[in-house]
Formats: structure tokens, C-alpha cells, sequence
């Protein structure tokens, strides 16, 4: 089977796989269904084993059809990748581009990035949609999200730009009148303050194999600003992303404590819906953001 055919016949068979049967791949490929049937047949002939087990009633994917699916799947993504990079550099971007971001990673990271952008590229409008929860970007009409969490949903694209890590952080002064926690259980001792866009007002996880720790917050707010003047000013120990932080380390007025017991990295990615060619406009804003993020966040 030659290369292209092979691609073609790879391209319908996820297609299959994806829409559940044969004759819906046919209507969605505006194909029919015996030529869709031949293509299978000549791609299980080309790798050699069978990739769907197929009745009157029922169809499904063998053991290795499930795992050749996936290595299908990775592939095309990046086949159509490739081809949109390259229309992506013949066609202008203009029109609009809907971003969506959380609030505090969308205020000190993407805001900056998108004045930048909107400079490079004076002929698109961008709308940024700054949210603490997370949104089916389908549904809304969002082209490129920012996310801040493990990423199972397949049905997106996933471009990783860095971590971020969550570390609990106190005052100078806080530490010199209450003393270091050694380990986790040590907060249950002493005043906290929780950013519920973080962590629970009742109870914190903390280190790389979570463990569960009751504190006693005297102060829980959902404005992440408020919370960081809380701990500055000594009111408690708090819980943070280390972006959120970084300037208050670096000028002393806030102090890592459990370093030892560092959380997991949570990933940082760009994520956008799966489609055969994105637009030019997700295209130029991925290539233009992922160099800048990473440099800010590896």
C-alpha cells in the first residue's frame, strides 16, 4: 500500500472508530459504504492483522485495533498540524480570536501576552474570557484555552508550555513568632489563610503523595490578591501556585516552607479542539505563545 493510500486508509479508519459504524464514517467521509469497506480491508491487509471485529449487529475494536487506533490518531493530528502551519503562513489572520485563561494565570501571564500578540497581528480583536472554572470550549465558542490541570478530554489538542508547582508559603514574620513547620501535620497548628481557587477553606493536601492536613483558616477568600496581603502581612500560612508568588519570594516578603514535600507539577498546556485544520488565526496564536510561555514557565 503505498504512503498516501495508507494515510488515506488510516484517516478512515479512526473515522470508523469514531463515528461508531460503518455507514456513518461512509456519510461523513461522502464516501460509500462498500468503498469504505474495501479501504478497511486493504489497511488490516497492509498491517496484517484485523482491526475491528465486525457482525450484523455490532462492531468493535480488537486489542490491537485499539492500540493501532491511538498511533493513527497521534499521527494525523500531526500530519494535519503540519499542513496548517504551513496555510497558516500563506493566509493573514483577521477576524477574532476567543481565548480563555483562570484568573490569576490569565492576569500575570496571558493578559501581557495577548497586548504583545494583538501588536504583531493589529488585524485580529481578541477576546479574553478570564474564569475560574473550566469550560467546554466547543460549546462556547472558545478557540484557544490556557489549562492548568491534567488534560484527559481526547477530544482536544494539547500543547504543553510548562508546570506549575503548589507550595505553602509564610511571612518572616509569621515564622519567627509561631517557628517552621517540619512537615505537613505541622499547619494544623497554626493560622492559615485559604484561596479557595487553590485549596479548601477546611483541609489542604499537601506534598507529592497528597497528604490531607486540617487548618484552621482565619481567613477564606476566592480573590487571590487578598489572600497573598493576608500572608504578607503575617496573618497565616498560605497555599499557592509558585507563579502566583514569585514576586513576593524574590523581595523576601513571603518564604517557601515543606520544600521537602513539594507537591506534584501540575502541567500548563494550550489547548484547543481537535480539528482536521485549524483556523489561521488558532494557528498564529499557538506558534506566537508557546516559544513566550515557555520561557516563562520552564
Amino acid at each position: 500500500m503505498r504512503a498516501m493510500d495508507k494515510l488515506h486508509a488510516m484517516r478512515a479508519f479512526t473515522q470508523i472508530v469514531e463515528a461508531g459504524s460503518i455507514t456513518a464514517a461512509a456519510q461523513a467521509m461522502n464516501l460509500s459504504q462498500p468503498a469504505l469497506v474495501r479501504t478497511l480491508a486493504a489497511l488490516e491487509g497492509a498491517v496484517g492483522v484485523r482491526l475491528l471485529n465486525r457482525t450484523t449487529r455490532r462492531m468493535s475494536l480488537t486489542d490491537e485495533g485499539g492500540e493501532y487506533y491511538e498511533r493513527c490518531r497521534a499521527i494525523l493530528t500531526a500530519v494535519d498540524e503540519a499542513d496548517a502551519s504551513l496555510n497558516a503562513r500563506r493566509v493573514e489572520p483577521l477576524g477574532r480570536l476567543r481565548l480563555t485563561a483562570s484568573v490569576p494565570f490569565g492576569r500575570a501571564f496571558v493578559v501581557p501576552l495577548v497586548a504583545e500578540f494583538l501588536k504583531a497581528y493589529p488585524r485580529l480583536s481578541v477576546e479574553l474570557l478570564l474564569l475560574d472554572r473550566v469550560i467546554d470550549l466547543v460549546e462556547e465558542g472558545v478557540d484557544v484555552a490556557v489549562r492548568l490541570a491534567p488534560l484527559p478530554d481526547s477530544s482536544l489538542v494539547a500543547r504543553s508550555v510548562g508546570q506549575a508547582h503548589r507550595i505553602v508559603v509564610a511571612s518572616p514574620e509569621l515564622l519567627a513568632r509561631v517557628g517552621t513547620p517540619r512537615v505537613p501535620a505541622d499547619l494544623a497548628r497554626h493560622p492559615c489563610v485559604s484561596f479557595t481557587g487553590l485549596a479548601s477553606a477546611s483541609e489542604w493536601l499537601v506534598g507529592a503523595k497528597p497528604v490531607r492536613v486540617k487548618v484552621q483558616s482565619v481567613l477564606v477568600t476566592n480573590q487571590i490578591d487578598a489572600a497573598l496581603h493576608a500572608c504578607e502581612q503575617g496573618l497565616g500560612f498560605g497555599q499557592f501556585f509558585d507563579y502566583q508568588v514569585q514576586t513576593a519570594l524574590k523581595q523576601g516578603r513571603l518564604v517557601c516552607v515543606l520544600s521537602r514535600f513539594a507537591a506534584k507539577a501540575t502541567p500548563v498546556s494550550l489547548v484547543y479542539p481537535k480539528s482536521r485544520q485549524p483556523s489561521a488565526n488558532v494557528r498564529v496564536f499557538i506558534d506566537f505563545a508557546l516559544p513566550r510561555l515557555r520561557s516563562q514557565l520552564t
